[in-house]
């Protein structure tokens, strides 16, 4: 290989990642935009999903290998592309809001989620603590609904009232190990 082609290696990989990012946030985009949400879902929003600490908007290597990590985890084609099923599970794809319009849907979808979270009920505490009561908040959370004290201690319908709120704000992205689930069983 002559002297000249070496030194173009490392630009050719360099357009070359940059030529699959693009593809993946058009990916993205296009998903998200054919599932029917209003605005497509930012990359910085699947990273934060996904637990990102500081999530930088870049679908380079690490955010397609979390992504394939969390698609095995969920039991999803583990391809890297954060498609609908992958989309919806993260809790980012929200078509429950529009399955949940009236009081009946939203009391089936806070049951289908108390279902998946807790068994329905509302003195349950996660092994490591950090999540509380019926539809597992945590202390941040339920403080910022308004709660007071411990979750796992509160009156059901107040939880069930804070849980509503918190559904009408954001969906179903509170509960993403859930929402594939629920969503699966809301449409049925």
């Amino acid at each position: 290989m002559p002297q000249s082609d070496v030194l173009l290696l490392p630009h050719v990989r360099r357009l070359a990642a940059l030529v699959l990012t693009v593809a993946a946030l058009l990916a993205v985009a296009t998903t998200a935009s054919a599932a029917g949400d209003a605005k497509p879902v930012s990359v910085k929003e699947i990273q934060t999903a996904l637990g990102f600490k500081r999530p930088d908007g870049v679908m380079g290597p690490k955010t397609r290998r979390a992504i394939k990590r969390f698609q095995r985890a969920h039991r999803l084609k583990a391809d890297g592309v954060a498609g609908p099923e992958t989309l919806k599970a993260l809790g980012l794809i929200e078509t429950s809001r529009s399955l949940a319009s009236t009081p009946e849907g939203i009391a089936a979808v806070l049951a289908e989620i108390a279902d998946c979270e807790s068994d329905g009920n509302p003195a349950a505490v996660s092994p490591s603590g950090q999540y509380r009561g019926k539809y597992q908040f945590s202390q941040e959370t339920w403080e910022s609904l308004g709660g007071t004290g411990d979750p796992a201690e509160a009156d059901e319908n107040v939880q069930d009232m804070y849980a509503a709120g918190l559904f009408k704000q954001r969906g179903l992205k509170p509960w993403p190990d859930c929402a594939a689930k629920v969503e699966a069983e809301v449409a049925s």
